[in-house]
């Protein structure tokens, strides 16, 4: 009963908020005053602008600072020794599932105790639909569900099982396993489960292909390519799990799968790609067994080379789970030993990615650390000096640990595309030389520059001059034809290529969006005019404001979503100096303001990146994505409009005695509509980070301050 009150309460209170608000003034908004050399970003103030009434009132500084200290003394907790922040980065049910699954495909003798944490993970994180979502609350994912049925019985789990029969029971009423996704009945042949006739044909020889090829590994994006490598040899050879316990789940199919004819296309397939890349499928698959043995031999040799250049030592080929677990595979099949060079090192990088615990266990998809150390850093400058709290130490810590972490000398894959450019970026994990990415360089880069220009006093902190100059470079390298920065790659927008049949999931690509050119159109903008540097912001503006929603959102690729994307599009906007009463930027308050929660926060979920997405949708509240979209608000000048405070009234109220927030809903985004990801970290910096900046701008003498984003 109270909790249907308060909710009533919050409803009728943002309904009067928003209808006050639209009875705007006719006068113009009074100019956002900025200093005049300054080409640092500030967070303007709206002052004119109709004030909605706020029934809590002005929040006390005394407890927003005590909720300031206890989320900071926190954090500082978690920095590790060496002075770097490491988070866990959870996916769904596949990445444990199919490390159960590569355990028994390698014919290794299983660590028991591992495999009865791991089972308790996957079912505790059943759905009540009886299968397996892909994130937290989602719906019922086939995919998932098959490889985690099939994973549980791998480990013991009687089918009869009460849990094994409701995931039985949905699995067949969507179809059966035999509607899986590519990657699933990819791993489902390799276990002789279904015939390879349901895979689509990725021959090796596309090795071969040269540059001008209409498809070519340079075509796509980094994930792509380091997982697809060595799966083709694995195509090629069709080796066959050894599976000591002989266990299948020919029960999870409505159809032999021998049988089955029609095998899934993915929702985004549309004419007339899809029919074009089917009908090149059908004569690959006729024509592949009478390739020359020589070229298929000279093909597997650069697949193989290929892999071990970028087998990045113990932290894994691509860095990331699908593309390890694949390279040990592959060397398997082409009868490496367990103890050779390679394939041991391989094997090694897949156990480094496994979380643990008393009585869990789970298998992360990569490690995050350069971008949560980064992270943490900026909510740590945004805090400053607190008493008792050795904040500036913390912050010169991480910056000396992400210093020597910049990629100087190797020159990676982005090359192939910009071959001029000099290297000069970061990874998002401990090493990832080929493939450092902008987004990460971007947030090093303004953390670095932040804390130079607020601390450059402080012998504790490193030089960063040099790094900084590096890291601009690079970023203004990979800027795409377009204006727009996609995360990994330039140009990597051959858009018809996510409709060939091996693309079901359509992210084969890593095109421009608006959250990672947000993110550089920050940095450019808070590093200031630089040589070749005031082409590329305005071009960067332009691609930001031409892909603004309707709605006045901008879309989040690695964040989700639109919530994510729309904070960092403001905060490049206000960093560029676009006016806080600029149309894009009304649009963009109005939206986030319009779809505050009753209870105060924000909250999107995974389903807002469905194909036919009509627009927002309510999902729960989360810390995370309150914080970006009062982040995002104080960026567009709005500090004292009521939704702001409300936003951190729901911050302040849902903090834990611990100093973080609870958080088990996932916040961003790996594949959208495939794959995602819930940041441990991000309700543990991101809040922090809002708060501190919402009690500097109450606090600040004058109308701006410089902030980094």
């Amino acid at each position: 009963m109270a909790s249907n009150a308060v909710r009533k309460v919050g409803v009728k209170l943002i309904r009067l908020s928003r209808a006050v608000s639209r009875f705007r003034p006719s006068i113009p908004i009074e100019a956002v005053r900025r200093a005049a050399q300054s080409n640092v970003l500030k967070m303007p103030l709206v002052r004119n602008e109709p004030r909605p009434v706020s029934a809590p009132g002005v929040i006390a500084a005394k407890p927003l600072e005590r909720a300031v200290e206890q989320a900071t003394r926190a954090l500082l907790a978690q920095q590790r020794a060496d002075g770097h922040f490491v988070f866990e980065l959870e996916a769904d049910a596949t990445i444990p599932s199919e490390y159960l699954l590569l355990v028994h495909w390698l014919g290794e003798t299983p660590d028991t105790r591992l495999e009865a944490k791991i089972g308790n993970y996957l079912r505790r994180i059943q759905g009540d639909h009886g299968g397996w979502p892909l994130f937290e609350g989602g719906s019922f994912n086939i995919s998932a569900s098959v490889k985690a049925y099939f994973a549980l019985k791998m480990i013991g789990d009687d089918i009869g099982a009460p849990h094994m029969v409701r995931a039985r029971e949905a699995i067949l009423a969507q179809g059966g396993a035999a509607n899986s996704n590519v990657f699933t009945r990819s791993m489902l042949a390799l276990y002789g489960a279904i015939p390879w006739s349901g895979v689509p044909v990725m021959p090796v020889e596309i090795m071969l292909l040269p540059r001008w090829f209409p498809f070519h590994i340079t075509k796509i994006s980094y994930w792509a390519r380091t997982v697809l490598v060595p799966l083709t040899v694995l195509n090629a050879l069709r080796p066959t799990a050894r599976n000591p316990r002989g266990v299948l789940i020919p029960e999870l199919f409505t159809t032999p799968p021998e049988l089955v004819r029609r095998w899934p296309k993915g929702e985004h397939h549309r004419f007339p790609w899809g029919q074009i890349f089917d009908a090149i499928d059908r004569v690959l698959r006729f024509v592949e067994p009478h390739f020359p043995p020589a070229a298929r031999r000279r093909a597997i040799k650069l697949a193989v080379d290929f892999t071990t250049e970028r087998l990045n030592g113990v932290d894994g080929l691509g860095a990331i789970y699908p593309a390890m677990a694949n390279s040990v595979m592959m060397f398997d099949a082409l009868g490496y030993r367990a103890d050779h060079p390679d394939r041991a090192t391989a094997r090694t990088s897949v156990e480094r990615l496994l979380v643990v615990k008393d009585d869990e266990a789970y298998c992360q998809p990569c490690v995050s650390p350069v971008w949560d150390t980064a992270l943490a850093a900026h909510a740590l400058i945004e805090v400053g000096e607190v008493p008792g709290l050795a904040t500036a130490p913390a912050v010169a810590r991480a910056l000396h640990w992400l210093k020597p972490r910049q990629v100087l000398d190797t020159v990676g894959d982005w090359a192939m595309t910009r071959p001029s450019v000099r290297p000069g970026g970061w990874a998002f994990q401990y090493n990832n030389p080929h493939y450092p990415d902008v987004d990460d360089t971007a947030v090093v880069v303004m953390a670095m520059d932040r804390a130079v220009r607020e601390r450059g006093h402080d012998e504790d902190l490193p030089d960063c001059r040099q790094a900084i100059a590096r890291g601009h470079e690079w970023v203004l390298g990979m800027q795409s034809r377009n204006g727009g920065f996609g995360a990994f790659d330039a140009d990597n927008d051959y858009e018809y290529l996510n409709h060939i049949p091996f693309s079901d999931h359509g992210a084969l690509l890593d095109p421009p969006t608006a959250d990672v050119t947000a993110r550089c159109v920050s940095m450019m903008a808070q590093l200031g005019p630089r040589r070749r540097s005031r082409d590329a912001l305005e071009r960067g503006l332009a691609f930001l404001k031409r892909t603004q929603e309707p709605d006045g959102s901008w879309y989040g690729r690695w964040g989700m979503n639109y919530i994510y994307g729309t904070w960092s599009s403001l905060c490049a906007l206000n960093a560029a100096g676009v006016e806080a009463d600029a149309p894009e930027v009304r649009r963009a308050v109005d939206w986030l303001v319009a779809i505050q929660n009753p209870d105060f926060g924000w909250g999107e979920s995974g389903d807002s990146y469905k194909l036919r997405y009509q627009g927002y949708e309510d999902a729960p509240s989360t810390a995370s994505q309150t914080a970006w979209a009062l982040l995002g608000l104080m960026a567009a000048g709005r500090v004292d409009h009521p939704a702001v405070e409300r936003g951190i009234r729901f911050l302040q109220r849902t903090q834990g005695t611990d100093g973080f927030w609870q958080e088990p809903r996932y916040t961003a985004t790996g594949f959208p509509r495939v794959f995602y990801l819930r940041y441990h970290g991000y309700s543990k910096f991101f809040p922090l980070w809002a708060m501190a900046r919402y009690r500097n701008l109450k606090g600040a003498a004058n109308d701006s301050m410089r902030v980094g984003m």
